[in-house]
């Protein structure tokens, strides 16, 4: 446990900010540092001057951290000082004149449109497939994540109730992917959709009028188009739901113990999907995020439209997909173009 001052703030970040369940474990590590690095040199933290934050931080560079990761540490020191200095606890924010190295900024890795096709009907091929005269799968076909206990204690696909919850977590995986590709919804967005709106619900879809509505970075909400193909997974998969859900449970994705479905069961079903397509690159969700805001701007050139549809705050974070849609237009010039060929 962290000092109390500090465990409000990330209560804060967590109740207030609603900082994804990732962001405030990162969070909480950078702060461990700091407040490990101030009882070091026995310094209150809120009495830290700038020379301190500088020193702390030359002691995480020598540590060999990325950039990126230096970065994040800076932002976790800042943001505590920032919100103390809102409720009087420092008269300034001693971290506010330190900078982070410069980190590269790579470009995001997206699927090409017919690698993405494939991961969807993949999904649905799945979905279709009974196996041998009924429900038979291999065990890691059905298990949610890649613990071997839980493949282990996978649902029998011998019994008739097992068929039948079998066919709905693939329903249910084909309706993540469609999702993930058509929307272009992050992870957290995803296992946030409840079954019904509501004052408590984060997220939840309208299948009538094929929206999403999410609650993303910065507790903003967005409304996103659900596409057909999308609707029409997400149909079947409502329609199996009862077999797995309990009755209590509000999420509309679930694992097969019948509770809300967790960002590594997505990533785990995502990867093994991917597999059984042949892709040969390793699929995360974010990937298929990356694909669907890069395809959309191939298709339509319309960069505010991505920009409104990712539920960017800044049009700089989407204009990096102009550079993947640069690319995609380099490789057709230089694989049709008479005068790019190669002799």
């Amino acid at each position: 446990m962290l000092p109390e001052p500090i465990e409000r703030y990330l209560q804060h970040l967590a109740v207030e900010r609603h900082l994804a369940l990732r962001t405030l474990a990162l969070y909480r590590a950078a702060l461990g540092h700091l407040h490990e690095a101030a009882a070091a040199d026995g310094v209150e933290l809120q009495r830290a001057e700038p020379h301190h934050l500088r020193r702390w931080m030359a002691q995480q560079r020598a540590r060999q951290l990325a950039p990126r990761s230096l970065a994040l540490e800076l932002s976790a020191w800042r943001g505590l000082f920032r919100w103390w200095g809102r409720h009087g606890v420092v008269a300034s924010n001693p971290a506010d004149g330190l900078r982070a190295p410069k980190a590269p900024k790579p470009l995001p890795k997206a699927l090409s449109v017919d690698q993405a096709v494939a991961l969807a009907e993949q999904g649905r091929a799945a979905e279709r497939d009974d196996g041998d005269g009924g429900a038979r799968v291999r065990r890691g076909d059905v298990g949610d994540d890649h613990a071997v206990r839980e493949r282990d204690a996978a649902i029998d696909p011998d019994d008739a109730h097992g068929a039948a919850a079998v066919q709905a977590l693939r329903a249910r995986d084909h309706a993540v992917v469609e999702l993930l590709y058509g929307c272009g919804l992050r992870i957290g967005e995803l296992v946030a959709l409840d079954v019904l709106p509501g004052a408590q619900a984060r997220g939840w879809i309208d299948r009538a009028d094929r929206l999403a509505h999410v609650l993303g970075k910065g507790s903003k909400r967005r409304s996103v188009p659900v596409g057909a193909a999308a609707a029409a997974a997400l149909e079947r998969w409502c329609a199996a739901r009862a077999l797995l859900a309990r009755t209590d449970e509000t999420a509309l994705f679930v694992s097969r113990r019948g509770t809300r479905l967790s960002p590594s069961q997505v990533r785990a079903r995502l990867a093994q999907l991917a597999r059984a397509a042949g892709l040969p690159t390793h699929v995360h969700p974010h990937m298929l995020r990356h694909s669907f805001a890069s395809h959309l701007l191939q298709s339509s050139g319309d960069l505010r439209a991505v920009q409104e549809l990712l539920g960017h705050a800044n049009i700089g974070t989407t204009q990096v997909y102009t550079q993947l849609d640069y690319q995609h237009l380099a490789k057709v010039y230089d694989a049709a173009h008479p005068r790019a060929r190669r002799k």
